[in-house]
């Protein structure tokens, strides 16, 4: 019997992405989990609902679900043929829909779609925020966005520095929803005693810290004495 948890691990690390990024995208659809709950189900200590495992599917680029979790789909012509066997069909499928013969025009496959596009204010990420309030002020520019920044997002911000890369590059634009609750995991914009940073956060009951992605930085905890805020989670 094939085991739930480790295929969806196996899929996982096939599409590169680590635990807490799967909580990620999950959490963009909606669906908020902690990276815990993604190592939970690939132990099969837990099991996710049926919509979050569609959705850890969709994520992982897995197309025939039967196929990999109960046993080759009698329906599907593919699962007798080799990896090589189903690239050269997938080439003669490409062919003929290349052909007008063969290939099926809709309403639907003409239809160009468009999506409705709005525009958010983005922000520079200074090395220094002084009081913090570099999000109430009117030092931004309004940026054009449609369907690639997520409609959860209230606002970008041009990152400045490298602490978070690989992932973010410096001057690269994250966008934000404006939030204050954060999970553990999650990538934010915080404030903290006159500085803006763009960190993962960490905490547990009685520790709290910003972890860079960039192994140079040392972590930086949070204790009472400081002045920490949490403008929002990036989501792009």
């Amino acid at each position: 019997m094939i085991k739930i948890g480790e295929t969806l691990a196996k899929y996982r690390k096939a599409a590169g992405l680590s635990q807490i990024e799967a909580a990620e995208k999950l959490t963009a659809l909606d669906q908020e989990i902690s990276n815990k709950s993604i190592s939970a189900w690939e132990k099969s200590t837990s099991s996710p609902s049926p919509k979050q495992f569609l959705l850890l599917c969709k994520i992982y680029g897995i197309t025939d679900i039967y196929s990999v979790f109960i046993e080759p789909n009698p329906d599907n012509p593919f699962s007798i043929l080799t990896p090589e066997g189903k690239e050269k069909a997938l080439d003669y499928i490409n062919i003929l829909g290349m052909t007008d013969k063969y290939h099926i025009h809709t309403e639907e496959t003409n239809k160009v779609i468009s999506f409705p596009r709005r525009k958010l204010p983005l922000y520079l990420l200074p090395a220094s925020a002084g009081s913090g309030e570099f999000l109430d002020g009117d030092e931004y520019e309004l940026e054009e966005v449609g369907s690639e920044v997520p409609e959860k997002a209230h606002f970008g911000i041009r990152l400045n520095g490298d602490s978070m890369e690989p992932r973010y590059l410096n001057g690269q634009i994250v966008w934000v929803e404006r939030t204050t609750d954060l999970l553990d995991g999650d990538i934010g914009i915080f404030y903290l005693d006159g500085n803006a940073y763009c960190k993962r956060l960490h905490k547990e009951t009685d520790y709290v810290e910003l972890i860079s992605l960039n192994s140079k930085y040392d972590p930086i905890p949070i204790t009472e004495a400081n002045d920490f805020r949490v403008y929002g989670r990036v989501v792009s």
